[in-house]
């Protein structure tokens, strides 16, 4: 099993060259890069040439990290065609980045829109039918979660596509944050993962609260229609995530797979952060 650390929390305020060595001294040994502005931004060309791909590289090799996967995240799903158009350029270029960082997986979402799903579902079809022969092309498999607000929100939504697509190289990220959302609340954890089953290859560890609870009132919005969602990215033990429940069944399921520290909610103090949630996945999984 691989244990990654999100360095979300040093996203905005260090170089990439810093935050690798951040990561070092928190104890891991595998980073899940996800977007920042330096590099591969949300939604935006990848802002990094050769040179800083280089400089990644050897910051890597000094302080002996690896990358687990890169996680790009582009409207490849979005229901303006333009916009898709250009989503797809920059997934293009995100591919040749991993390649260049001798990376050979990578994991987003599957970004739509839940108010436009059908148009969305056909946009990620139009999309991934450039894109799967350049992912095969060059070897890069693919890990794919469900994300609120997204054209697909639960979990059985983003098995049932990813079986639709049928690439042995496309697998499931299951995100705890997102738990409320990805089976309308109830938390059933076993049934999730049991459907999952071999494709669950990638776990994001976070605690949230249940939106839903107190008859839908936990958090209320005005104006009530307004077309929002809500969750967080805290240390575990501090929501309503059935974390027992978790790790029996990864246990139970040998799961082998990436679990990532996906805690985004103190970039104040990613230190004290870190090693709560390290001790917690670490002690829930098993491991020393």
């Amino acid at each position: 099993m691989i244990i990654a650390y999100d360095p979300t929390h040093y996203r905005d305020n260090t170089t990439i060259e810093e935050m690798v060595d951040q990561v070092a001294r928190l104890g891991y040994e595998y980073i899940e890069l996800s977007p920042r502005e330096d590099f591969c931004p949300f939604y935006k060309y990848p802002k990094v040439d050769k040179a800083k791909i280089a400089s990644l590289k050897k910051r890597l090799r000094d302080t002996g990290l690896k990358i687990s996967s890169l996680l790009p995240l582009y409207y490849w799903a979005g229901p303006d065609e333009e916009q898709r158009q250009a989503a797809v350029r920059n997934w293009k270029r995100a591919i040749e980045i991993a390649v260049e960082l001798d990376v050979d997986l990578m994991n987003s979402e599957f970004s739509g829109s839940k108010y436009h799903a059908r148009v969305s579902e056909e946009k990620f079809i139009k999309s991934m039918d450039e894109l799967l022969p350049i992912f095969e092309r060059e070897g890069i498999k693919l890990n794919l979660q469900a994300h609120p607000l997204d054209f697909i929100e639960t979990n059985r939504e983003a098995i049932n596509m990813i079986r639709a697509l049928d690439k042995d190289w496309i697998k499931l990220v299951y995100s705890t944050a997102h738990t409320f959302y990805y089976d309308d609340g109830i938390g059933d954890i076993e049934k999730m993962f049991d459907e999952a089953g071999d494709l669950l290859a990638h776990v994001l560890f976070a605690d949230t609260f249940n939106h839903k609870a107190a008859f839908g009132l936990r958090y209320i919005v005005n104006p009530p229609d307004a077309e929002i969602t809500i969750h967080q990215h805290l240390n575990i033990g501090e929501g309503e995530v059935n974390f027992p429940a978790i790790f029996k069944k990864l246990k139970e399921m040998k799961f082998d797979g990436i679990a990532t520290n996906a805690v985004f909610a103190y970039p104040d103090k990613p230190e004290w952060s870190s090693e709560l949630t390290l001790k917690a996945m670490k002690e829930g999984l098993g491991l020393r």
